[in-house]
């Protein structure tokens, strides 16, 4: 019985390039900080991200949940280049998308073209949220910043009712993530020593 056929030498060596480019994504930092007080990195909250959607992933019907992981690795890879910009800082029509695409684009470059179309694809999947995986990935990627930020050592003024208004539109789009993000709510809301009932929010 034979297996499938190795990649060429050429195909191996294109995609180890592009693997030497991706690993700038674990000097890639974000806001976010660790138990210790650490910056993370968007390698490590890329993992976690796949590793909450795996946890939950008999709870969803109906769902390619490969395809679901794949997306989650890919969606923030084009941070490798430009870095992450804090959800605080975002501002619409700061073309941020755009040029995070391009430099997915760039990144890609040392693949073949079907491993680059099919990583550009699920990005773009991600991007428009058409689908159930993309609206689960956009949905998971806000819960597990809000998880990391209810459990991180953060500076003395971070802004913990922020994150009650962070994500709505993305986590109110399935029942699953509604649920999850209510218990990740309620554990901001007893961080944010200021927050007093619903009608502070």
């Amino acid at each position: 019985m034979t297996g499938p056929a190795l990649p060429s030498p050429e195909r191996i060596a294109a995609v180890l390039r592009f693997l030497d480019e991706t690993n700038r994504l674990k000097d890639t930092l974000r806001s976010g900080r660790t138990p210790e007080g650490r910056q993370e990195s968007t390698a490590e909250h890329s993992w976690r991200l796949c590793l909450l959607v795996i946890l939950f992933g008999d709870a969803l019907e109906d769902v390619d949940l490969m395809r679901l992981i794949k997306i989650c690795i890919v969606h923030d890879l084009g941070e490798a280049i430009s870095g992450d910009v804090p959800a605080i800082d975002q501002r619409a029509g700061d073309d941020r998308a755009a040029r995070e695409r391009a430099d997915l684009v760039t990144l890609c470059a040392p693949l073949p073209g079907d491993l680059r179309a099919e990583i550009v694809g699920l990005w773009d999947e991600y991007a428009e949220a058409r689908t159930p995986e993309a609206v689960l990935a956009k949905g998971f990627d806000k819960i597990e910043t809000m998880l990391t930020h209810s459990t991180g050592k953060n500076p003395d003024d971070f802004d913990y009712r922020f994150n009650l208004n962070y994500g709505l539109p993305a986590t109110n789009r399935h029942p699953l993530l509604a649920a999850i993000r209510a218990q990740v709510d309620d554990r901001t809301r007893r961080l944010d020593r200021g927050w007093t009932g619903p009608g502070d929010r």
